[in-house]
């Protein structure tokens, strides 16, 4: 092999990575943020002004399931018209495609939204992270997505 060519292949390999995969203690901070910012006044705009209270909010079985569902569509509205949700944008993180980059579509974001809830349910996936270079849960494999540090 010449020199010119093994050249070459070195500079290849020494090349930065496309991404700078989102830490996972920050995606956490991030969706304590989303709950306190987003899930939280959604909960009590249903149990306090919609409902009679929360001895009526508990009682109900549709509440919860609306109210989950009204955090969901705004999630993934969010997320397909930027990239990130306040608790995201807060850390500084942005949820793309794995393979161009750009910001996912709303369908896309909303069955992320709901792989995560299958998700956060099993722990297994939230605990997937921990493990893999890419730092992907199991509801971005799922949805092909990574959480990334937003580049400035």
């Amino acid at each position: 092999m010449r020199f010119r060519n093994l050249k070459k292949t070195q500079n290849k390999t020494l090349q930065k990575p496309k991404y700078i995969y989102a830490k996972y203690t920050s995606r956490i901070k991030a969706f304590i943020t989303d709950m306190f910012m987003i899930y939280a006044p959604i909960l009590y705009v249903t149990a306090y002004i919609i409902m009679d209270g929360k001895d009526d909010f508990q009682a109900s079985q549709l509440a919860p399931f609306l109210s989950t569902a009204i955090y969901g569509l705004i999630y993934a509205l969010l997320l397909s018209k930027f990239g990130q949700t306040p608790g995201k944008k807060a850390y500084e993180l942005k949820v793309v495609d794995s393979k161009n980059g750009e910001y996912v579509g709303f369908f896309r974001a909303l069955v992320r939204f709901v792989a995560f809830l299958f998700t956060a349910a099993t722990l297994l996936g939230l605990l997937l992270p921990l493990y893999r270079k890419d730092k992907k849960a199991l509801h971005d494999i799922l949805a092909n997505t990574l959480v990334v540090i937003e580049k400035k």
